[in-house]
C-alpha cells in the first residue's frame, strides 16, 4: 500500500463531511466520494473480476456504516436501482449486482492495510453522517440510567430527544418525498405545505379552516385555501396530466378504470417514505431476530351524499363518485371511500407498509361495474411490504374470506390466519364439538383450498369457543396454511390473532387525522389518507423507539399522544421550513 491507512481514510471522511453538508441521503454521500483506488490493495486477478475495487469498496462501505449483512446487502442491491447507481454498478442489470459470496470474497481480497482503510473509513463517514443528520440510525440516543428524581427528569428528556429526532427524520428523509411538482418560483414552498397538512391534522380542520386562521393572523406561512388544494393534487396527478382523472378517461376494454394512475403516483412517494422509516428502526435489525406478522384490513372514510337520484326507481346520481362504496357498520348501511392497508403488527412498531385504494361494485350502480379484486389487492400490498421486511405471518379481517387471496399469500411461503365469516357448512362439526363430553376445540386437517376446480394447498380449519355474541353456536373458526395444527396447540395459534389488536386503534387515529374535506377528486381523498398514513406512522416510530430503550411493552398506552406529535410535527417544520 502507498500510503498510510489512516491517512487515507481520514482523506475520504474529510471529503465525505463536505458532502454530507449538503446532502440528504447516505447513499447520495457514498456515489460521490473520492475513492483513492490506487491506494487500494485487492489481491483479486482484476482482468478477471466482475467488479472493480471502486465499486465494492463502496458497497463494503455501505455495508460497515449501514451494519446490515453481506445477505441482505445482496437482495438489497438486487431490487433497489438508487444502492446499485450509488455504489457505481451497471444499473441497467439488476441481475449483475455481487452476491453474498462475492461481497465476502471481496473483502477477504483486501489487504490488512486496505481493511484497516475500510474499517476507520466506516467509522468515520458514519459519524460525520450522524452529526448531519444524513443517517436516520441516529435515532436511537442512549438509555437513561440514572434513579430516582434525576431517573425522571432524564427519561423526560429522553423522551424529547426521541421526539425531535424523530421530527428531523420527519422533514428530512420522509415528508420531503412528496413533491407537488410545481415550479421553482412557487409563492408557498411544499414545506410550507405539508406544515399546514400537520396543522390541519393536529386542529381536526379543513384547508378552508387552517387558510382563514392564517388570515385573520396575517401569517405570511399560510397560503389560501386553493393553493393548498391545488398543491397536494398535484401530488396525486400522474406524470404528464393536470387535469382530474375521470372512470370515463380510463375505461378499458374489461371496463376497468385506470384509477391505478393516480394510486401510483401517490404510492411512489409514500413508498419511499416508508422504506426511510423503517431503516431508522432497523439498527441492529430486529426484523432479523423476531417473527414478522402483518395485518390486512380495510377501513372506511366516510361519504354522506345520497346516491339516488330516485331510489325506487332504481335511479342512481350520474355524477355520484366511482370511488365511493357502500358498507355495513353497527348493523347500518353506509357509504365512503375505502382503502385496504397492510400493518406491521406484535412485536413490531405499528407500521403501516402499504395502501391500496378499494373499489367495490355497490347497489346503486349497475351490474358489472368496474372493481377491484380483494385477491389482486392482496398480491400488491404483499409486493409493497416485501420491500421492507419479510414477512412470515399475515393475517386478515373476515372480509378476506377468499380461496386466492390465501393462495397468493401461501405461495410466497408465508403463514396466514384468517376467521371464517360464515361457516354454515361447518355447523355439524361445532355440534360434534359441542356433545364431546370433554374436548371444547377441535380442527380439522388437510382441507383441500381450490382455485378453479384444481386443489391449490391444504389448509387446516380449527374451532374454538368465541367470545362474540353474533358467533354461530358462540364458536369461532379460524383457516391457516399452518402445518398441521394438533388439538393442543388451537389455543396458541388462535389466541395469535390477538396481535391484530392494534388496526382499530389505526384506523380511528389516521381518521383523527383527515382533513375535513367535501371534495370529490380522488387525487385529493387518497393523497389526504396516505399523508395521514404517514404522520402516523411517524408517531408509532417514536412510541416505539421509546418504549423499547426504555423497556415498556409495545402494547402500553402511548408515551406520546397522537395530537401531541402532530402538533409538534406543524411546529417543527415551520420552524425549519
Amino acid at each position: 500500500m502507498t500510503g498510510d491507512p489512516a491517512a487515507v481514510a481520514e482523506s475520504i471522511v474529510v471529503h465525505a463531511e463536505t458532502l454530507c453538508e449538503r446532502e440528504d441521503h447516505l447513499w447520495d454521500v457514498i456515489r460521490q466520494l473520492s475513492i483513492p483506488v490506487n491506494d487500494l490493495e485487492d489481491a483479486r486477478d482484476q482482468n478477471k473480476a466482475d467488479f472493480e475495487t471502486d465499486e465494492m469498496f463502496r458497497t463494503l462501505l455501505f455495508k460497515g456504516i449501514r451494519g446490515i449483512s453481506q445477505n441482505e446487502l445482496a437482495q438489497q442491491l438486487g431490487r433497489k436501482p438508487n444502492l446499485v447507481k450509488s455504489f457505481h454498478f451497471d444499473i441497467t442489470d439488476l441481475e449483475k449486482t455481487p452476491t453474498q459470496q462475492q461481497l465476502s470474497y471481496t473483502h477477504g481480497k483486501f489487504s490488512e492495510d486496505t481493511q484497516e482503510v475500510l474499517n476507520r473509513t466506516v467509522a468515520g463517514v458514519r459519524q460525520v453522517a450522524l452529526d448531519n443528520d444524513v443517517l436516520t440510525e441516529a435515532l436511537v440516543p442512549s438509555v437513561p440510567t440514572e434513579t430516582g428524581e434525576e431517573e425522571s427528569q432524564s427519561t423526560s428528556e429522553y423522551k424529547k430527544e426521541k421526539a425531535q429526532k424523530t421530527l428531523t427524520l420527519a422533514r428530512k428523509h420522509v415528508i420531503p418525498e412528496f413533491d407537488t411538482h410545481r415550479a421553482a418560483h412557487k409563492s408557498y414552498s411544499d414545506e410550507v405545505i405539508l406544515d399546514m397538512f400537520a396543522s390541519i391534522c393536529a386542529n381536526n380542520g379543513s384547508a378552508h379552516s387552517e387558510a382563514e386562521y392564517g388570515w385573520l393572523t396575517d401569517d405570511d406561512l399560510t397560503c389560501d385555501d386553493s393553493t393548498f388544494l391545488r398543491a397536494i393534487k398535484k401530488i396525486a396527478t400522474p406524470e404528464d396530466s393536470d387535469n382530474q382523472l375521470t372512470f370515463a378517461e380510463f375505461e378499458d376494454d374489461d371496463s376497468m378504470p385506470e384509477i391505478d394512475q393516480i394510486r401510483d403516483a401517490v404510492m411512489t412517494a409514500f413508498n419511499a417514505a416508508t422504506e426511510n422509516i423503517i431503516n431508522s428502526i432497523r439498527g441492529d435489525d430486529p426484523f432479523d431476530s423476531r417473527e414478522t406478522v402483518a395485518a390486512i384490513d380495510i377501513t372506511h372514510e366516510q361519504f354522506h351524499v345520497w346516491p339516488w337520484e330516485d331510489k325506487e326507481a332504481g335511479v342512481a346520481k350520474p355524477d355520484y363518485p366511482k370511488m365511493v362504496s357502500g358498507y355495513k357498520k353497527d348493523g347500518e348501511f353506509k357509504r365512503g371511500y375505502k382503502y385496504a392497508t397492510i400493518t406491521l403488527v406484535g412485536d413490531h412498531a405499528p407500521i403501516v407498509l402499504g395502501i391500496e385504494p378499494v373499489k367495490e361494485n355497490s347497489k346503486w350502480e349497475p351490474d358489472g361495474s368496474p372493481s377491484y379484486s380483494k385477491a389482486d389487492l392482496v398480491g400488491r400490498l404483499l409486493d409493497r411490504a416485501e420491500q421492507f421486511v419479510d414477512l412470515d405471518m399475515v393475517m386478515f379481517d373476515r372480509g378476506f374470506y377468499i380461496n386466492q387471496a390465501y393462495a397468493n399469500v401461501h405461495e410466497r411461503d408465508i403463514t396466514y390466519l384468517s376467521p371464517v365469516p360464515r361457516y354454515e357448512d361447518e355447523l355439524a362439526a361445532i355440534q360434534d364439538i359441542q356433545e364431546h363430553p370433554t374436548a371444547d376445540e377441535a380442527v380439522k386437517h388437510d382441507v383441500a383450498l381450490e382455485i378453479d376446480g384444481e386443489v391449490h394447498h391444504e389448509a387446516e380449519f380449527l374451532y374454538t369457543p368465541s367470545t362474540s355474541d353474533d358467533a354461530d353456536g358462540k364458536y369461532a373458526v379460524f383457516v391457516t396454511n399452518q402445518d398441521r395444527v394438533e388439538p393442543a396447540e388451537i389455543a396458541s395459534v388462535v389466541n395469535g390473532y390477538s396481535r391484530r389488536w392494534d388496526i382499530e386503534n389505526q384506523y380511528k387515529s389516521i381518521k383523527d387525522f383527515l382533513p375535513k374535506t367535501s371534495s370529490t377528486d380522488y387525487r385529493l381523498r387518497l393523497c389526504n389518507f396516505a399523508l395521514s398514513t404517514l404522520i402516523y406512522n411517524l408517531w408509532r416510530l417514536t412510541d416505539y423507539l421509546i418504549k423499547v430503550a426504555l423497556e415498556k411493552s409495545i402494547r402500553s398506552p402511548p408515551v406520546i399522544t397522537a395530537k401531541t406529535f402532530v402538533r409538534a410535527l406543524g411546529d417543527f417544520l415551520r420552524e425549519l421550513g
